[in-house]
């Protein structure tokens, strides 16, 4: 199936969308995605931040992260997850009864994930907001449960990661096929955190 959709922002007002479909704990997902993300680089965003279009990409980890998701009892949960992106662990838990609330620093992104949760039958919160600034995710805290899935591809991601978790709950799951930057990661974050290796997928739980 493909579809031409409106993207936010008038950058890329038109993008042409294929479906794909996912299987999360034994339900279909039925997701629109852009068939070439690379298409979707801003050059000026890019010379400015370094941005790239990693949220287009349907990345293993999301699926994974979401699989691990689905048997948990999330209903009335207040879920966060850390740049979504395509936000399929967001979708799961939204459909398992949890408030969620997704962020990316994509306007674009957010814009899908929207269009997606509405396609698959649920709502989110989901909003545009950078770790540098993460006013919104910390108006919400404590989260009962945070995500993240593969966002430790640049090495900047690490230390703003790192600041940022113990400030917005006690358990995170983070899924990571294992960059470069993740052991370093681990390694600092268990002086605060317990850390339980189920690859890719990373439990810490915060010690008391």
């Amino acid at each position: 199936m493909r579809v031409l959709a409106g993207v936010h922002g008038g950058r890329h007002p038109d993008v042409e969308l294929e479906e794909e479909r996912v299987e999360v704990g034994g339900r279909e997902l039925r997701l629109l995605v852009p068939p070439d993300a690379e298409a979707l680089l801003d050059e000026e965003a890019f010379e400015r931040e370094e941005y790239l279009p990693y949220w287009a990409e349907l990345w293993p980890s999301g699926v994974r992260l979401a699989r691990a998701l689905a048997g948990r009892d999330l209903r009335d949960a207040l879920v966060l997850e850390l740049g979504c992106g395509l936000g399929v662990p967001s979708i799961t838990a939204a459909l398992a009864g949890a408030a969620v609330l997704a962020t990316d620093w994509s306007p674009h992104a957010i814009d899908l994930l929207r269009t997606n949760a509405e396609r698959n039958g649920t709502r989110l919160e989901a909003a545009v907001s950078s770790w540098l600034d993460p006013r919104r995710e910390l108006d919400g805290a404590p989260w009962d449960l945070v995500l993240a899935a593969d966002v430790l591809y640049e090495r900047r991601n690490t230390d703003l990661l790192l600041d940022l978790l113990p400030r917005l709950g006690d358990e995170v799951l983070l899924a990571d096929p294992g960059r470069p930057h993740l052991a370093g990661f681990l390694e600092r974050a268990a002086e605060a955190w317990e850390v339980e290796e189920d690859a890719p997928i990373f439990r810490l739980e915060r010690r008391a």
